[in-house]
């Protein structure tokens, strides 16, 4: 009864939204042929991509017509329907395209419920395309599943139709879940899940090192940690950002004694180990991460603590996330992953470390550009002979 009152509020709250919003309260979803009116407000409550999209001076924000290419009429019905209600569809004969579709969106629960479904319907036939499937929208539990069938059934699914198809349409991905077949199943982790979602990474990098201890720093003061134990959650939060954000370790240290949420985010929804990988602050990473940062928490364009140093050529920073298990496969709402940035940029350092840690470098935006493609643009030549 408390999770379905849960939901009856949370929906009182996005329709209350409604009331007073006049012109613009609704857009036109266009998916296929499929036409669907819907409320701006509802979505960008429920997803963080259409947040971001109608936040933003986009032309869908400006038209309030969004056009999708890559979800079925149906599938798009389907995800309207838990946005609006929080209840999840039959998934019987759509989860796998539902799953995909969470995943753009940033629907995290409805995402997992559809990740439990697959693997519920795992048979020898289709057990490749759901690795397959796993991996490309990075499904740790998913891909656990999967390659734990493939295992517990001696491999036969390589001699199916299923592992074919997923040879020709999705080498990458097979590349990678060969790997994890090969792999002792210790290795296959599955991260714990955060307000926005499952992290990234489904597996931990073999060269993998824990993250050294910080120093140079001494304890925090008794006195500033009690003083700072009076303070508000949401202040404590506020001020673990900006000091992350400054480097400022003294008081990094006090609020993290004094009990501030190690996940808080601000008005983009970035977390302290955002704002001190974009500032390059290794020293506050390790101790954000020592404190139990999420190496893969995502803001409100998809990004991890990781796109940003891989953009800004910060090979130090991307080198203790790596270590970290953060995910060099993350994409973004364009579809960027690290290496896009780092190939866009020509920041020739990041993208080595990023492709000695499993990057992809056939792995395409969301108008269809691979990192080689986009460091050709740019005239970043170097770049271009190492992503060949």
């Amino acid at each position: 009864m408390a999770a379905v009152k849960g939901v009856q509020v949370a929906g009182a709250v996005d329709l209350g939204a409604l009331l007073d919003a006049g012109e613009g309260a609704v857009v036109t979803l266009v998916a296929g042929e499929t036409q669907l009116v819907v409320h701006r407000a509802v979505l960008a409550a429920r997803s963080p991509v259409f947040q971001a999209m109608f936040q933003h001076d986009t032309l869908e924000a400006n038209s309030g017509r969004v056009s999708i290419t890559d979800v079925e009429g149906e599938v798009m019905r389907q995800v309207l329907s838990y946005i609006y209600t929080l209840q999840t569809p039959q998934l019987s004969g759509t989860a796998r395209h539902l799953l995909a579709a969470a995943d753009k969106y940033g629907l995290s629960a409805l995402k997992d419920a559809c990740e439990q479904q697959v693997a519920a319907q795992l048979t020898t036939e289709n057990a490749a395309a759901a690795a397959v499937l796993a991996v490309r929208h990075s499904c740790p539990k998913l891909t656990a599943a999967a390659i734990a069938f493939i295992k517990a059934h001696n491999f036969q699914v390589l001699a199916t139709q299923g592992w074919a198809d997923a040879m020709c349409s999705h080498p990458q991905e097979l590349i990678e879940v060969s790997r994890l077949l090969a792999d002792p199943p210790a290795e296959i982790s599955t991260p714990a899940t955060t307000e926005e979602g499952p992290a990234t990474s489904a597996q931990t990098p073999a060269t993998a090192a824990p993250v050294t201890s910080s120093q140079h720093t001494p304890p925090p003061d008794d006195a500033a940690v009690s003083r700072l134990r009076s303070l508000s959650r949401d202040e404590k939060g506020k001020r673990l950002i900006q000091a992350a954000r400054a480097g400022e370790m003294e008081e990094l240290r006090a609020l993290l004694a004094a009990g501030a949420d190690v996940g808080s985010m601000d008005g983009d929804r970035s977390t302290a180990l955002h704002w001190a990988a974009w500032e390059g602050h290794v020293e506050a990473m390790r101790c954000l991460l020592e404190s139990g940062a999420e190496v893969n928490a995502r803001n409100i364009r998809h990004n991890t603590p990781l796109h940003s140093p891989a953009k800004n050529g910060l090979a130090a920073v991307v080198r203790l996330l790596l270590r970290s298990s953060a995910d060099a496969n993350a994409r973004n709402v364009w579809g960027y992953t690290p290496l896009h940035y780092a190939a866009e940029d020509g920041r020739l350092e990041v993208a080595t470390e990023l492709l000695e840690f499993g990057a992809n470098k056939e792995a395409r935006d969301d108008e269809g550009n691979i990192p080689r493609e986009l460091a050709r643009k740019n005239h970043h030549e170097q770049l271009v002979q190492l992503l060949t």
